[in-house]
């Protein structure tokens, strides 16, 4: 194993995770809601019922913070070792998956786990068991 030590940053990956904690917690403490992507995005495409505007400010600081994190420093480039179609079809199955767990990992390996929830612990366990069987296939098995 060779970890390159120049894209290694384990304080902003801890602060990181304090800002997601502390999110997931206000969000529970102010709305009594689970701050999991993919229920609240769900939410979105249902039938208005009244909260929605919580929903679109939680999207939308999604997809603002990546830039304003650029605005304070350079973003490490990106780089997909896969293909458009290796890439939907992984997203497919993600959302596939969401939706036969009841949550995503923010729902439940984030929020489920804190609160002691037995449910979002075989959930966690199964998408990162998942997780570490299709590397070890795929770095390992088929030499990808």
């Amino acid at each position: 194993m060779h970890i390159d030590f120049h894209q290694f940053t384990p304080w902003l990956s801890l602060a990181g995770g304090l800002v997601i904690g502390l999110a997931a917690a206000l969000m529970i403490l102010a709305l009594g809601r689970i701050a999991g992507i993919s229920g609240i995005v769900g939410g979105l495409l249902r039938l208005p019922q009244g909260d929605t505007a919580w929903r679109i400010a939680f999207v939308i600081g999604l997809l603002l913070s990546p830039w304003l994190a650029i605005a304070f420093d350079a973003m490490p480039a990106a780089r997909i070792d896969a293909g458009w179609t290796e890439v939907l079809v992984a997203g497919l199955l993600v959302g596939l998956g969401t939706r036969y767990a009841g949550g995503c990992t923010s729902g439940h390996g984030v929020c489920g786990l804190s609160r002691g929830s037995v449910r979002s612990l075989a959930a966690t366990v199964t998408f990162m068991a998942a997780g570490f069987l299709t590397v070890l296939v795929q770095r390992h098995v088929l030499g990808g």
